[in-house]
Formats: C-alpha cells, structure tokens, sequence
C-alpha cells in the first residue's frame, strides 16, 4: 500500500481489493489536519517510548530499530509492548508500510505478525472500536498466536495491570460455541501504550464475580449480610490491639473492655466519613498495626514504665496527645496539597518493603506470647491455615464460608475448647489462683503457673463481671491528652509511614474493583481525611491512629464484595455495638494466647501483601531484587543493634517487650534527652529504617518507569481524559460545591 492509501500488493492468499484504510483510519488521527503521506508510526506521533526489560534503562533509538535485524513481531503480554522474535521491544505500527513487510512479501497491509496461506476455518475478524478500521487476521501459523491489547470494559482484569489496559492472548482454536459467536463479534484492540490512556468515556462495571460492585445496593437484608460480613474478616485488626497494649499500659480488664468498645465507635465513624469525603473506595478504617509498635515504644519509655498509680491512664493520655499532633502532620499534608507532590515519589519498591516490615516488626511478641499456651495457641494457627489454604475453594450456600470466616470460625471453635479445658480443670493448681496479680504471688509454684493460668483459661478476666450493659464513650474519657516533642515526634514519622501505607492501598484497592485509579488529589483528600480520622482517634482515647487497614484488599479480594453502602450500613453495626458495654467485655475476655495465635497469621499476612505489591514491578530486575532484599535486611538489623541496649529499669521486662524499650538507653547521646529518646526510638522500629532506606534508593538508583512499576495515577490535564471514569470517587453532590476552590478534591 503506497502512501496514499493504494493497494501496491496482495496479501498472501487473499484477492486483491480495494483497500479501506484511509478513511476508517479516522480514530488515531484526532487531528484533521494530518497528512497521511508523512510516514510516522503512531507510536512516534504519540511519543511512546518502550524500555527494556531487565537491567536497563536504556531507550532504544529510531535509528535503533531502522538497523536491527527484522524478526517475526509479537506483543508482549505484561508489558503490553511490540517484541521483535529475539526478545527487542518493537514499536507498534498500524500504518500501512510501503514495500517490503518483514515476512519478505511485498505487503501493503497493517503488519501483525509473519503471514503465510492458512485454512478458512483458522480466519478471524477482529475490529478496532468505535467505528475504525476492519483487520483480517490470517496470523493462525502454529506457535505463533498473537498478543492483543484487549480494551478493559471492567469485566476482565489483568493481574499485572499498573493502571493499563490488559493484553490477552487471542487463541487459534475454539472448542465451544459461545467463544465461536463471541470471535463472530470481533475483539475490541486497543493499542495504547502502557502510560498512555485509552480515549472514550469509561462506565465502572464491577468484576463478572464480584458479588456487588461499588455503587450497587442490591437490598437492605443483603447490605447487613455483606456488612456484617466484611466486618468479621477483620476482626483480628480491629479488637486484638487493646488486647496487647492494655494490659502492658498496667490496665484492667474493665479498661480493656472499655478501650475495644472505644475501637469500634472510632472505627464506625471514620469508615463512615472516609466513604462520603475521603477517598471514597471499599475501605474500613480502624486502628492501624503502624501505631502498635511506636505505641509500645512509648509505653515502655523509662519514665512510665515504672510507674505505680494511675499508669494506664498517664500513658493513654500521653499516646493521645502523641497521635493528635503526628494526625495534624498527616492532615496538613493530604489537604495541603503536599501529598499529590510526594506520590511521585513513592511507588511499589517503596511501598513492599515498608509494609512487609510493619508485619515483621513484631515477630519476637507472637509466638512468644502464643508459646505460652501451646495447647490452645498451636490447634488455632492450624485451623487457621487448613481454613485458608485447604478448604479455600469449599462453598456452602453460594459463599466460601472457610476462606471468608477463618479467623472468626477458628476463634470460636478454639475458644470453646479453651473452655472445656478451664471448665476440666487442666489449668487448677493447688493453692493457686488466677486472680491474684503476679506481683503479690509468694510461693514459687504458683508464680511458675501464674503466666499459664493468665495465658490459658477463659474466666481470668473480670471484665464480663464488672462491664456494664450500655456505656457510651466519649472524648477525653481518660483524661485530657498531654504533649511531648518526643512522643509527637514519633507518632509524625508513625502518620508518614501509614500514609505510604494507604497510597498502595489505594492504588490496589482501584485496580481491584476495576476502577480507574483516582487522581494525586483524590489520593491528598484521602489521606488529610485519615488524618482527621486519627485526631478523633486521638481525642476518644484508642491508643492508636485510625486510618485504612493493610488487610481490606485481602478481604475484598476474598469476599468479592465492593458495595460502599455495605460498608456504611456495617459501620453503623459497629457503632451501636460499641455502646453495650458487655459486648467489648465479652472480646475482652478471649485468652492472650488464642489472641496472640490470630495475630500471628495477621501480621504474616500484612507481610504477604506488602510483597505483593512487587507484581507491578519488573521482579527479575537486579536492581528491584537488590532494593527490595537490602531494604528488608537492614530493617531487621539495624532495629536489633539498637535493641540490644537493654533498658535499666527496677522491673525486669518481659523478653517479648524488650525490643520496644530502647528509646530511654539506646546509642544515641546528644545534648538533648527529647532528641535522643525520638531518635533512639525511631532507629529501632523496622517500617521507619525500611521506609527510609528504600526511598533513597528507589529514587537514587536508576531504572526505567516500567522496570520500577510506577504507579500510574488518573491525570486531568491530559485531553483524552475521562471525568465520568472518576465519577466513584466524587463527593457527594451537596457537598462537592464547598469545595471547588481545594485541588485536593481531585
């Protein structure tokens, strides 16, 4: 075909024709202008540039591709790119190519691939939408199918999307009638690169077995079902903290209870206000792993850990404070714009190791503390993982009640065990009883069964006995929050680190549920709203921030449920629960060692997920393998020099609480204590060294955008931009006028 649009050859067994290119041809030439005859490819016109994979970051050259040897072309399936047969990214061309094609056949027809005589039956239609240009597809030759770029219309996903628009391969045999009628129909092709976005309005559909899509509000009973639902395979994150921090604060049994019904009112409530003015994806908010660690830092700070009257409430009202001032940081930075700035800057080799160590920061307090009841803490564990790896695929009623309901379905199967045996008599010790404190113990054989009795039976708390039925709690309940440089400090970076948490949350989350991902202001209203989360987090006295859980892509992944007004109407759940006292007793009473064994598979999975993250990466990359592995290793060992300055303290800590009580007698000695304690402190918490290590080598160490897995982010100011395609995630309509003036609205 010359370049005017003539055909100057036939190809291979087919007639000769007039050809239709130049007037269909329409749809990538927006425009009118254009002349056909100047021989540009539509990628240099786009100014598509294609990397290599692997090692470098080198771009190849026009020149570059004019000399290399020719090859049978291809298109790779992950990186959605031209690939020549030895492997070189080739540039896609849909233009018609004077002369010679790369078949060695005078061609005058859009080149896909080699060509060669093939059977009737092995002949497909494929058509190019809206309205462009109609391919016939002859490329059936054995072992060389071709790679398309299917257009996304929300039905399919592609795993290793970052953003794009997924490639599959169209396969030369159809043994069913359904796929043959769907071939008649043609395959809609787009060929927009990887960073380049597809044109065309774009309609959210959810996932063809998501049970309910984002807006969707299939019934009242359904939207309780699926609330209640989601709510329960989050269980672990949302009511085991307090079971940890209290008890190390020196609280009852009746604070513990009081601070889980605290949990579930702040959690309500965020969930809530995250869903109408934040972010607006499936996203439950609740008390973050991120602020445990800095918590217990702060706890077993020297000052406090001595303390003998009223220590539970001096700590709480000094964590409240703390966490107040880092979710003032946290605010100013999201609504302030700064964070549609520092996204750029964070991408998925910053994102999956910090999150990794967020889990792995506390693999010296799991099983030490679940060790101490082997009989009840090992069958849980167990449970847990034969419900969620062998008996995953098992559905009763329409739903996977094993892989959904694990944890739940494990606790209460485990603690009704855990009740026999305390009712049996397995944990009675002569002369011992459980309710007397450790401390005023006096004979050795009691002493030596204090830990199992506290560890193991299920009536050694009081808390069902002393909680009161309706208790509504309320802000400054242990009294009114204290403020420290240090402790603020610490907390400041803790906001930091959660943010880079929610960023890949959000990021996964939209890709998820097939929506596009939000805009860099989106994401800054998303995480100033996390911020004013976490100061009502701080005000009622939680103990820790509130932002979005690391563990809400694996529950909406495993529930199939996306519906944000389920996730509303479960919050609402949440908040009349939080005010019968009896039932934040009753969770107040689950054994430390059933707790401590939950946890062990939840901070194992916050490890999975952060790796996870890896998938939008080029995972062969040396560079990536080499950050990602440098970044794990010296979040561990730095942490551990830091630790090993074991604290002087007339109590003796606990070996599990030993990590967390470096900050009053670490390395560090300057001419100011706040300083030293901050630093100390911040030095040996993994996710703040893993956080800042991969940061400054991602963005130091060379590497092309797609070998680093940039997080590819919705842009306004580009012209073939979509607004109904960001629709899911505006404000609410009487809302949304307030706040024209703000960039952040997104």
């Amino acid at each position: 075909m010359d370049a005017s649009g003539s055909s100057s050859g036939v190809p291979p067994g087919r007639g000769k024709r007039a050809s239709p290119w130049v007037p269909r041809i329409d749809p990538f030439f927006p425009r009118t202008d254009h002349n056909p005859q100047e021989l540009k490819s539509w990628a240099r016109r786009t100014g598509f540039k294609p990397h290599l994979s692997g090692d470098t970051a080198s771009v190849l050259s026009d020149q570059d591709y004019a000399d290399e040897p020719q090859a049978p072309a291809r298109l790779d399936l992950e990186n959605g790119i031209r690939r020549g047969g030895n492997g070189i990214p080739r540039k896609p061309e849909i233009e018609p190519v004077v002369g010679r094609g790369r078949n060695g056949a005078e061609d005058g027809g859009v080149e896909i691939g080699p060509t060669a005589p093939r059977a009737e039956k092995e002949k497909r239609k494929v058509g190019i939408e809206p309205g462009g240009v109609g391919i016939m597809d002859e490329r059936r030759e054995a072992g060389h199918e071709p790679l398309l770029r299917v257009k996304s219309d929300g039905s399919v996903r592609n795993g290793l999307s970052n953003g794009s628009a997924p490639v599959f391969p169209v396969k030369p045999d159809k043994d069913s009638k359904e796929e043959a009628e769907k071939d008649e129909k043609g395959v809609e092709i787009d060929f927009f690169s990887d960073d380049q976005e597809s044109e065309g309005p774009s309609v959210h559909k959810p996932p063809s077995d998501f049970q309910s899509a984002l807006t969707d509000s299939p019934g009242v009973m359904l939207l309780i079902f699926y609330g209640i639902q989601h709510y329960l395979s989050l269980a672990g994150s949302l009511v085991f903290i307090p079971l940890i921090m209290v008890p190390v604060m020196g609280g009852t049994d009746e604070e513990t209870a009081a601070v889980i019904s605290t949990m579930l009112l702040v959690s309500g409530v965020t969930t809530i206000m995250h869903s109408y003015f934040g972010s607006r994806l499936p996203l439950v908010q609740g008390s973050s792993f991120v602020y445990l660690a800095p918590a217990l830092v702060i706890i077993n700070s020297e000052e406090y850990r001595n303390l003998s009257e009223n220590k539970f409430k001096h700590i709480m009202r000094e964590l409240q404070g703390a966490i107040v001032v880092g979710s003032v940081f946290q605010t100013v930075l999201g609504y302030s714009g700064l964070m549609s700035l520092l996204i750029r800057l964070i991408n998925p080799v910053v994102v999956a190791p910090t999150v990794a160590a967020v889990g792995l920061a506390y693999f010296s307090f799991a099983f030490p503390q679940a060790g101490n009841c082997v009989e009840i803490s090992i069958p849980l564990i167990l449970l847990i993982l034969i419900f969620t790896l062998y008996l995953r695929r098992l559905s009763l009623f329409g739903n996977r009640l094993f892989l959904i309901y694990a944890v739940p379905l494990s606790v209460v199967i485990v603690w009704t065990y855990a009740f026999f045996l305390t009712a049996g008599g397995a944990y009675n010790y002569k002369g011992c009883n459980s309710n007397v404190p450790s401390s005023n113990i006096l004979t050795d054989g009691c002493r030596k069964h204090a830990t199992i009795m506290k560890h193991c039976r299920t009536d050694v708390s009081s808390a069902w006995r002393t909680a009161a039925w309706v208790r509504v709690p309320y802000p400054s309940q242990w009294g009114s929050p204290t403020f420290h440089f240090k402790t603020s400090f610490i907390m400041v970076i803790a906001s930091l680190v959660a943010s880079v948490d929610s960023i890949g949350s959000y990021h996964a989350t939209s890709l998820l549920v097939n929506l596009k991902p939000p805009t860099p202001g989106i994401v800054s209203r998303g995480i100033g709203m996390e911020g004013l989360t976490s100061i009502l987090a701080g005000l009622w006295g939680t103990g820790t921030g509130s932002v979005t859980l690391t563990q809400n892509i694996h529950t909406l992944d495993i529930t199939r449920m996306a519906s944000r007004k389920a996730l509303q109407l479960g919050a609402a759940l949440l908040i009349l629960f939080s005010f019968v006292g009896k039932v934040g007793a009753l969770l107040a009473s689950i054994p430390l060692a059933l707790a401590a064994s939950v946890l062990c598979f939840t901070w194992a999975l916050i490890v999975a997920l952060g790796l996870s993250t890896l998938q939008y990466t080029q995972t062969r990359s040396s560079r990536n393998i080499i950050i990602v592995g440098f970044t794990l290793f010296i979040s561990l060992t730095i942490p551990a020099y830091f630790q090993q300055y074991e604290p002087n303290s007339i109590l003796i800590l606990p070996s599990y609480l030993l990590p967390y009580g470096a900050a009053s007698s670490g390395p560090v000695h300057t001419n100011s204590e706040g300083f030293n304690f901050a630093l100390n402190a911040l030095l040996s918490l993994n996710m703040v060294v893993a956080l800042f290590v991969a940061f400054i080598l991602d963005n130091t160490v060379p590497g092309s955008k797609q070998e680093r897995g940039v997080y590819i982010w919705s842009d306004r100011s580009t012209l073939d931009f979509d607004s109904a395609s960001l629709e899911p995630y505006s404000l609410p309509a009487k809302v949304r006028p307030l706040f024209r003036w703000a960039r952040w609205v997104g």
